[in-house]
């Protein structure tokens, strides 16, 4: 009876370049050649959703990672140079932020020392929601065309923050160049002078250490592997202070993407159909032929009703009637749409910038414990100045709606008057009412509004600024068109005339000749600078431990793809351990080698490099025919940690057996019995001194199987789920097994499969749609429970067409 139970094959019509298991839950996420990324199921197989390539994002994947609770996706764009952060439930991009150079490896690690320092924050951390009220949902009657984020997902993005605690994705890349991410958002280390391209890495769980594998040009200029350990001892020793202020730092980094979104939301609410009247007065000026000030012909109509035939023609002919109602509607409902959005959610994230910003402020004053940090209370002291002049231009802006919709409604019930009285139509006696008073403020209004700009012209290429909502939202650094009069304002008089308050830094500058969108930038680079001095401090902080040349590449794996090339990094949690697995095809094609590292680079490790020796017979238990059968000399292809005692390796039998490939455990503990110590020639690399290096015999027992009709070449595996994943040699025939359960005989496997068969048909029919989500969540409660479902669809036996390829 084969080991592992198969519970999934598939024939995909795209090459693969990346997979990665969820850490919770059965489902496995794949890259392909064309940047789509895709999200399966174990069982059988299916597809639970695709996230296509798009021009924002990009379309050439390098590297994927899970967050450690499963819930967020991390994949890096090699074109664009971005990596993208993706909610799993509902297949949406949450956040993206650029990279100076493209990223080749990824890692996302979480946290798991424990003291009381973390655990008082871990059950304080919520105290904000004490002081601020919930940020409202963004509204969804609106949708962003140019962007790939929407307004459905604002709700979403407070998925960013996850759990308390601390989990830290790190990014390297092909530039020298490594960075660490608190929860994925805010960066907390910037590393540099790591030689090489990182291939992979490893951060240990006690932050102790980083562990990565490099492709470094030698001398020679010939690729060499090699093994790098930095000491990020700065990050271990300031643990709970470090958690504290990526806390805060990616509240913050979550607060400036959802006022961006806001803001997206309050451009979509002003509609280019509000420039109307603006265009048309410009029209109306360049096309008259009297010399007559447009504002003078207005005001003539109001006081005489009488009115040229030039300005009759522009409101007969052009604006008409109806097209005039029409845009007083659509003035009233977008003034009200911005207006609702700037004081729920302007003001509201806002003030809740503010208050994470104080309490970071209140960190750095602590200067015993965090100023080694590289926190700078000057610096976020012009952060919090920054926030408070961005909430003042949200005021002035809520303002000038105001302002503005008093004006029109005013303006257009007169003029709406003035249309009907010149077309002889009827005039509502409600409307037909007008006072002295009402006069007067639409004299006031015209002479302000309908002035002649000659400037203006120049520059926006019409004489009138009418609307005067729009110029807020324009994302230039020009000053405003018609910045608001603050003439007589009693306020601005009083601290003209103060000494004392005149450029008080206790009062936030007010920018009134700017936008809202030059303010916001403002504020998100003073707030991106305060973020990264403790990024660069922490960065110089970590020294390079151990460097440790291995092998060189071997031509033959110069067209393998990067991620999925040996060596395999892996940390143990509970020994404090980094594992490296790697194979030396051209020194010893049937060894496959072992290196181990203490976490704590000064802590010194007994057998630290061994080697597993493939040529030794297969122990296959007590089946003498099987035994018999399989005494073949193996060497490596593939080999993944499943767990801390055990690797996962798919096996390629040698010479004229070379087309037979075996899925494979490999227990940990029969190659660390080894009592040969090695002892590393410091000037020479791993292998020019393989001889001398410690040799085990091949230790299977009844943990391996035989892949049939597949050329397997690559291994993905979850130690805890149980499952692994096996990619043919062409990157497009896929088969997933459980490895905790043996294959049943024939008769136990047609009456599961059956079952299976109108299980399956339900769990495609939840699949789509908002089922997909539910059904996910479902998944993750089973997950937590330690539970799996036990329904798997049959494997197919015949692909449908368009997937079927031909194995190589």
């Amino acid at each position: 009876m084969p080991a592992f139970r198969q519970v999934g094959e598939k024939q995909l019509p795209n090459p693969v370049l990346c997979m990665a298991w969820s850490p919770k839950r059965d489902l496995i996420a794949l890259a392909n050649t064309t940047g789509e990324l895709l999200l399966h199921r174990l069982a059988g197989f299916q597809r639970v959703w695709s996230l296509p390539p798009s021009e924002y994002t990009g379309k050439e994947i390098t590297a994927i990672a899970w967050r450690p609770d499963g819930k967020i996706l991390a994949f890096s764009l090699g074109d664009t140079k971005q990596v993208v952060l993706c909610d799993v439930e509902k297949a949406e991009i949450l956040h993206v932020f650029p990279m100076q150079s493209p990223v080749t490896c990824m890692h996302w690690m979480e946290v798991v020392e424990e003291s009381s320092a973390l655990s008082s924050f871990y059950n304080s951390e919520d105290e904000s929601k004490l002081f601020l009220p919930k940020l409202p949902t963004l509204p969804k009657s609106y949708s962003t065309t140019s962007k790939i984020f929407s307004e459905e997902k604002s709700d979403e993005i407070l998925k960013l923050l996850g759990d308390v605690r601390l989990n830290i994705l790190v990014l390297g890349g092909d530039a020298s160049f490594v960075e660490l991410y608190a929860y994925g958002m805010y960066k907390i280390a910037t590393l540099e002078g790591v030689l090489g391209t990182c291939r992979s890495l490893s951060l240990s769980s006690d932050l102790k250490s980083l562990s990565a594998i490099t492709e470094v040009r030698s001398a020679d200029n010939n690729p060499e592997i090699c093994y790098v350990q930095l000491d990020t001892g700065l990050l271990s020793d300031c643990l709970p202070e470090v958690t504290r202020m990526a806390r805060k730092f990616t509240h913050i980094s979550t607060l400036l993407q959802y006022l961006h979104l806001s803001l997206t939301c309050m451009c979509e609410a002003w509609e280019d159909i509000l420039m109307q009247m603006d265009l048309r007065l410009t029209k109306f000026v360049q096309e008259k032929n009297t010399s007559t000030q447009v504002q003078d012909e207005f005001l003539e109509l109001l006081l005489w009703g009488q009115s040229s035939p030039e300005l009759q023609a522009l409101l007969m002919n052009q604006l008409t009637v109806k097209g005039l109602k029409k845009l007083g509607q659509s003035i009233e409902s977008s003034y009200s749409s911005i207006q609702k959005l700037v004081i729920s959610h302007l003001q509201s994230g806002s003030e809740a910038l503010l208050y994470h910003l104080s309490e970071v402020k209140g960190m750095a004053l602590w200067k015993q414990r965090f100023e080694p940090l590289g926190l700078d209370a000057a610096a976020i002291e012009g952060a919090i100045t920054a926030v408070g002049s961005f909430s003042l231009k949200a005021s002035e802006l809520l303002q000038v709606i105001d302002k503005s919709m008093k004006n029109f409604k005013a303006f257009f019930r007169w003029l709406y008057v003035a249309m009907l009285r010149m077309c002889e139509e009827h005039v509502p006696p409600e409307l037909n009412k007008m006072t002295q008073k009402d006069i007067a403020f639409v004299a006031d209004f015209l002479s302000e509004h309908f002035s002649e700009n000659e400037e203006l012209f120049g520059r926006k290429g019409k004489y009138f600024n009418v609307e005067r909502v729009g110029q807020y939202l324009k994302d230039e650094d020009e000053d405003l068109v018609s910045p608001p009069n603050t003439k007589g304002n009693q306020w601005l008089k009083f601290l003209q005339d103060s000494m004392h308050l005149k450029g008080s830094p206790l009062l936030f500058p007010s920018y009134p000749q700017k936008s809202l969108h030059f303010v916001k930038r403002m504020m998100e680079n003073v707030i991106e600078d305060c973020l990264q001095k403790p990024a660069e401090v922490i960065g110089k902080s970590v020294k390079q431990a151990i460097f440790l040349p291995l092998y060189n590449v071997p031509e033959s794996s110069e067209n393998t793809p990067r991620l999925f090339e040996l060596p395999s990094l892996w940390n143990d949690k509970k020994a404090k351990m980094h594992y490296v697995v790697f194979c030396m095809p051209e020194i010893s094609a049937h060894k496959l080698y072992l290196l181990r590292r203490g976490t704590d680079p000064n802590r010194a490790i007994p057998n630290s490099v061994m080697s597993i020796d493939l040529s030794h017979h297969l122990d296959s238990g007590d089946d003498e025919n099987a035994a018999d059968q399989f005494h073949y000399v193996y060497s490596c292809l593939d080999a993944r940690f499943y767990d801390d005692e055990m690797l996962t390796v798919v096996l390629q039998g040698s010479e004229e057996l070379s087309s037979r490939r075996l899925l494979a455990q490999i227990p940990i503990s029969s190659v660390l019995s080894c009592e040969t110590e090695f002892n590393w020639e410091p000037n020479l690399r791993l292998d020019q001194q393989s001889s001398s290096i410690p040799c085990q015999g091949l230790v299977l027992g009844n943990q391996w199987r035989e892949l049939e009709n597949m050329k397997a070449q690559f291994v993905a595996v979850n130690g805890i789920r149980k499952v692994a994943c096996v990619l043919s040699a062409n990157l497009r025939h896929i088969r997933v097994f459980e490895m905790d359960v043996e294959d049943e005989d024939d008769e136990g496997a047609d009456s599961q499969n059956a079952s299976a068969d109108q299980d399956g048909v339900e769990n495609t029919m939840n699949s789509q749609g908002q089922g997909e989500a539910e059904s996910l969540e479902a998944e993750a409660g089973a997950g937590e429970q330690g539970g799996r479902k036990s329904v798997f669809q049959k494997p197919e036996e015949h692909l449908e067409s368009e997937e079927a390829l031909d194995l190589p």
